[in-house]
């Protein structure tokens, strides 16, 4: 019986151990950033793009009081969102991309606070994210009230544990009316964990993997726009929002 049981009890833990070199290459396998994420990791006359633990975009030509902290989607690589951030950045923001662990921010949500803590000189914060960033965003932002005034969801809700219906932010919800993922229905969902005065902007034709610059996605609808036309419309509705925090 003993015999049988520490025979048992190794095969479990060789399992176990499989299982977790499994889930580690597969959350390091994320989607690839396009030509166009890469070159927007360039500097240029108007933004100054370091990469260390995060991507940073700061304004050259000004000094920025007003930050946007980016989460990724899930298993996406987070360069994908460099075209955003360095349009962003050219009006005059802060703008930080996280790279997560795992390519997955359930693993870091709060690693929002270390950006923050290394800008003193920022005195408004947004955060935002796409997809499962998004929604890890989102329970940033419900547990630090005292430090995050906006928040922009790109394709993304909270979860029913998030409830930000009371909360002062200054949200905006941007989705896709061909999305796949995060369908119209669940978007919708939504509406009563965000505060009233929350801005929706929908956009017509868009999908979900067309928030970011990674490719298609498994699940997802083909979108009618292009992906150009698409970041364009993200871009400005969540400048919209970071406006509104001046």
């Amino acid at each position: 019986m003993r015999k049988g049981f520490r025979i048992f009890l190794g095969l479990m833990s060789l399992i176990l151990v499989l299982f977790g070199a499994g889930f580690v290459v597969w959350g390091e396998t994320p989607a690839q950033p396009m030509p166009e994420a890469l070159a927007a990791l360039q500097s240029d006359a108007q933004v100054t793009v370091t990469s260390a633990q995060w991507l940073a975009f700061t304004p050259a030509n000004s000094q920025p009081t007003i930050g946007f902290i980016i989460y990724p989607g899930g298993r996406v690589d987070y360069r994908a969102y460099a075209p955003a951030a360095h349009q962003i950045a050219a009006q005059g923001y802060q703008v930080i991309i996280m790279r997560m662990p795992l390519n997955l921010a359930v693993f870091g949500v709060n690693s929002a606070q270390e950006v923050q803590a290394t800008y003193p000189q920022i005195r408004r914060w947004a955060i935002g994210g796409h997809s499962l960033g998004g929604a890890m965003a989102a329970a940033f932002a419900r547990t630090h009230p005292n430090t995050i005034q906006g928040l922009a969801l790109w394709a993304a809700y909270p979860a029913s544990s998030d409830d930000l219906s009371n909360s002062s932010l200054h949200v905006v919800s941007i989705f896709g009316s061909l999305d796949g993922l995060a369908t119209g229905e669940k978007i919708d969902a939504s509406r009563p964990l965000l505060p009233a005065d929350t801005t929706w902007v929908q956009i017509s034709g868009g999908d979900h993997a067309q928030f970011g610059w990674y490719g298609d996605q498994a699940g997802d609808n083909p979108a009618s726009i292009s992906r150009t036309d698409q970041q364009a419309q993200v871009v400005a509705a969540t400048l919209g929002m970071l406006e509104s925090l001046k």
